[in-house]
């Protein structure tokens, strides 16, 4: 039997900062929690490879209310460390702490694998990662990012318009990586489309991509698809334009983060990312359905955390906040939390929604879509004097 989580057990092995946000989860361990209380089961990378990613989610979770739609909120946040196995330890504890739902991971491989149990235990998740789940086993997992295809279509689209007419593909080797190449090789096999001619993977752990990259400059395709997350999209940046790559770079959504400028410096000059209206609410037109809860959500992140530390995956959390507080109502009539019934009543709320602004877009998630973006959720950036500036 697993023990109920805790953050004594993890937070003896912090120090600073990851010490403040692991005890979230006292939260949920010093007391059984209240019948009324709604409780939500955190999984972050907040050590490991991913860990730049998950340390702006928690610290976002951090700035949740104590209460949403007048219910106490019980927090048990834990760590993953990167590591699957960890993450679905995680979700089995969750499952025995009877909590309502589920936020987490970040790690795609990890929030697909957390998915399995949290389905069989009829859990609802919010995934922060873009998983994909085989037909019929996602009944209770949603997605908080923007949908692989939709980002890659958009991308697609962008350099259709530039002329590209070959691409090369340089992506992690786990689910995310081979996920975008499933998508953009359907995108890719329509009339018209570009053409692919070379394909190059690398694991999130590594310290070099110089094989992979001369491999692509070599072949000199027109635009490179780089598929990596947060400071690691850094890597295969640099060692393209360190092998005298000069077409064009797009980076997924996943690499828009002050971490990918950061390290990238002066080589993320010119390179295209596809990112959320979270990332530049002051550049987004007045009738930008998601300017305001954009503007909300920088403005509160930035002063606590500082300025010019707004995370796109920190976002999500900010708006998995929004969505539950919507959904709420409708749950609370189905049953109490901490039960069946109102988990049930969760996950049936949250699939009639409609159509809902927020900071990462506009979010609609209906009974047979749970992935929710509309095309209002993209903006495509441009990395021009080390910061965004929105592409017209």
């Amino acid at each position: 039997m697993h023990s109920k989580p805790t953050s004594t057990a993890t937070a003896t092995h912090q120090t600073g900062p990851l010490r403040k946000l692991l005890a979230l989860a006292v939260l949920g361990a010093c007391a059984p929690a209240a019948l009324a209380d709604i409780t939500i089961g955190v999984s972050l990378p907040l050590t490991g490879a991913a860990s730049s990613l998950g340390i702006p989610i928690a610290a976002q979770v951090k700035l949740w209310p104590a209460q949403i739609g007048g219910e106490k909120l019980n927090v048990l946040l834990m760590d993953d460390a990167t590591d699957v196995s960890k993450g679905v330890d995680n979700a089995r504890r969750f499952v025995e702490s009877k909590a309502d739902v589920v936020l987490g991971s970040i790690v795609t491989p990890v929030a697909a694998a957390m998915a399995q149990h949290l389905n069989e235990a009829q859990t609802p998740q919010f995934a922060l990662g873009p998983i994909v789940l085989p037909a019929g086993k996602d009944a209770w997992s949603f997605r908080l990012p923007q949908s692989t295809g939709l980002v890659a279509a958009m991308m697609l689209e962008h350099m259709k318009k530039a002329n590209v007419k070959t691409i090369g593909f340089l992506g992690y080797a786990d689910a995310f990586g081979e996920g975008w190449l499933t998508e953009v090789n359907a995108l890719l096999a329509k009339p018209g489309a570009p053409k692919l001619v070379g394909v190059e993977r690398f694991a999130r752990t590594d310290s070099s991509v110089a094989s992979q990259a001369l491999k692509l400059t070599s072949a000199n395709p027109d635009a490179i698809l780089v598929v990596a997350s947060g400071g690691s999209a850094a890597l295969p940046q640099k060692a393209l334009i360190e092998r005298g790559y000069k077409g064009r770079i797009y980076q997924t959504h996943a690499a828009a983060s002050r971490d990918f400028l950061r390290l990238s410096g002066k080589d993320a000059e010119g390179a295209f990312v596809a990112a959320a209206p979270s990332i530049v609410p002051d550049q987004l037109p007045a009738s930008h359905p998601s300017k305001a809860a954009a503007t909300d959500y920088v403005q509160k992140y930035e002063a606590a955390n500082g300025a010019g530390s707004r995370a796109i995956f920190a976002a999500s959390a900010y708006d998995f906040a929004v969505i539950l507080d919507k959904a709420l109502p409708a749950a609370l009539k189905a049953g109490k939390p901490g039960t069946q019934a109102f988990r049930t009543g969760l996950r049936d709320a949250f699939e009639q929604i409609g159509p809902t602004p927020m900071s990462n877009g506009v979010m609609n998630f209906t009974r047979d879509d749970h992935w929710g973006h509309t095309s209002q959720s993209i903006v495509m950036l441009k990395v021009s004097g080390g910061d965004w500036k929105v592409e017209p």
